[in-house]
């Protein structure tokens, strides 16, 4: 990683993660390959620290989430999680209140698009991971194993929430229940998936990402995941009154009106994220 790569903020000195952030596009790489990128508290510390740098940045335009290898992340590293040698419990909801659940929410309210680049496997909450996400690519010869029922316990890290949202109860319960995989073809069919792609694209796939997220309408993006999100919980007037909202801002926007000029002079717009 290139010092100019590096917020002003930001020291590096990443171990289990790569991080860059160029023309305003964060660019996360979870990199413990040796172990299919398996969460650590390590790993979540510079999560949160990646974070940290993009929430300050007052240019940023979107973040993309990918994996080292041959993996994309196989969920919780059980070395931290597995019980004592001398039978005793252990309370397994505290690694989910301190780590996964600020994870998990401060991705959900990134006032920018979050993509993920799924390069292999995402299992238990590694899954739950690419499924916070607003935008999901996968390569063919990725899968998605929810395998906790295995282990005697439940999928976690925000798994129950979203995956019914996106492919039903039905789907949601057998995926689960049985803990078998999904390939991505199959999450594509199923809608849990953006689009699925070769293999041999993915490196084709991060960067024309990376592209699309520096070029566009860094608030319009904004606005149409914030309205998305809200859609669930909102009744259709309250809907409206927020599409009201969120339109009327836009409409202020030096986007917009380079939108409409670029429509009207038959170019691309060259969009500056105000």
């Amino acid at each position: 990683m290139s010092a100019a790569s590096l917020h002003p903020s930001d020291g590096g000195g990443y171990t289990q993660i790569q991080f860059t952030l160029e023309q305003g596009v964060g660019v996360i790489t979870l990199n413990r390959p040796d172990r299919l990128n398996s969460f650590t508290e390590v790993m979540h510390a510079e999560l949160a620290r990646a974070l940290d740098t993009m929430e300050s940045d007052a240019g940023l335009r979107g973040l993309v989430i990918t994996g080292a290898g041959r993996g994309f992340c196989a969920g919780q590293d059980l070395g931290e999680r597995k019980p004592a040698e001398d039978g005793s419990r252990r309370d397994l909801s505290q690694i989910l209140e301190k780590c996964y659940r600020p994870l998990i929410n401060r991705l959900r309210a990134l006032p920018v698009p979050v993509v993920c680049v799924m390069n292999g496997v995402a299992a238990g909450a590694g899954a739950s991971l690419v499924l916070a996400c607003d935008v999901v690519f996968a390569v063919e010869s990725a899968r998605f194993i929810q395998a906790f029922s295995k282990i005697g316990l439940l999928p976690d890290a925000g798994g129950t929430w979203f995956l019914p949202r996106l492919v039903g109860s039905a789907r949601a319960m057998g995926a689960t229940l049985f803990g078998e995989s999904v390939s991505a073809r199959q999450a594509e069919a199923w809608g849990l998936i953006w689009r699925a792609v070769p293999d041999a694209a993915l490196a084709d796939t991060l960067s024309e990402v990376t592209a699309t997220l520096a070029a566009g309408p860094t608030r319009a993006y904004a606005a149409t995941k914030a309205a998305l999100h809200a859609s669930s919980g909102n009744t259709l007037a309250q809907q409206f009154d927020l599409e009201c909202q969120l339109q009327r801002e836009l409409g202020y926007t030096d986007d917009y009106l380079e939108g409409m000029r670029a429509f009207a002079e038959k170019r691309p717009p060259a969009f500056t994220g105000t």
